[in-house]
């Protein structure tokens, strides 16, 4: 996690000089170059019949970095993460039977209303960058449930092509918004940082800790993200949230971690 929101502190900064797109098409792109040697994907190249999960799963990933990082131009790193890890929270609470998981909705809900930007006061956030962060949450939810699909599809491997598919949807897009911008070297060095830190080293790290921990366990400790997003925007970005906006990721946190918790 800690890796994650630095990649996305350093995509922050990269944004106001080649735009959301092109940082979203350099991350992927970089991405995909360094998981197709590393892994050797060729080795593993989905059957047809997997195809179909495989592009929704990819599709699902390049949509959602794609509209996270619009979402970051307007509203602060902390707040973006945790508007979007509504997604997640509702596909675990859809998958539940249980009543109580109606009051940490209520709970996820709260936070959320204290984040949207519905009073004209002076610290209201961007609507179109709230927007932005709702997408990326939906984003997130198809991408767990494809992903899911897919692994059980086509193995580990499935996340290899999905990152493909992801970054042949973005990169032409970035390409056509940045230019000739995206060949200047400092930002190919900061693209291979963001490419790193948010996608090879955290997902290497899951690997080894889903393999030594329980799904529930994980599950909790994840639901810690938004916090970290904004002790890494206030670190590395210096961004500073109000008291009401720290209370609001503390709701979302406290829904996820009790949903979460109960799961078996």
């Amino acid at each position: 996690m800690v890796s994650f929101q630095a990649g996305a502190s350093v995509a922050k900064q990269l944004i106001p000089a080649i735009g959301a797109p092109g940082t979203t098409a350099l991350r992927l792109g970089l991405s995909a170059i360094l998981v197709v040697v590393l892994q050797r994907a060729w080795r593993t190249v989905p059957t047809r019949t997997v195809w179909p999960v495989i592009l929704a799963y990819g599709l699902s990933l390049g949509a959602m970095n794609f509209v996270f990082y619009f979402a970051l131009r307007s509203i602060p790193l902390g707040i973006a993460v945790a508007i979007e890890f509504v997604g997640p929270l509702g596909v675990a609470v859809f998958a539940s039977r249980r009543r109580v998981d109606y009051l940490w909705v209520a709970l996820a809900a709260v936070g959320l209303l204290l984040l949207l930007p519905i009073r004209a006061t002076e610290n209201r956030l961007d609507p179109v960058g709230v927007l932005c962060a709702l997408a990326a949450g939906l984003g997130w939810a198809l991408y767990i449930v494809y992903g899911q699909r897919a692994g059980r599809a086509h193995g580990a491997a499935a996340s290899t092509w999905g990152l493909i598919v992801a970054a042949c949807l973005v990169v032409p897009i970035g390409i056509a918004e940045a230019g000739r911008v995206l060949l200047t070297p400092w930002i190919w060095t900061f693209g291979m940082a963001v490419a790193v830190f948010s996608s090879a080293l955290p997902y290497t790290l899951e690997m080894v800790a889903l393999r030594r921990l329980s799904a529930k366990t994980f599950g909790t400790l994840m639901s810690f993200e938004p916090a970290i997003a904004a002790l890494a925007g206030v670190a590395i970005l210096h961004e500073h949230l109000m008291p009401m906006q720290w209370l609001a990721i503390g709701f979302i946190i406290v829904a996820s971690v009790g949903t979460v918790s109960g799961e078996h």
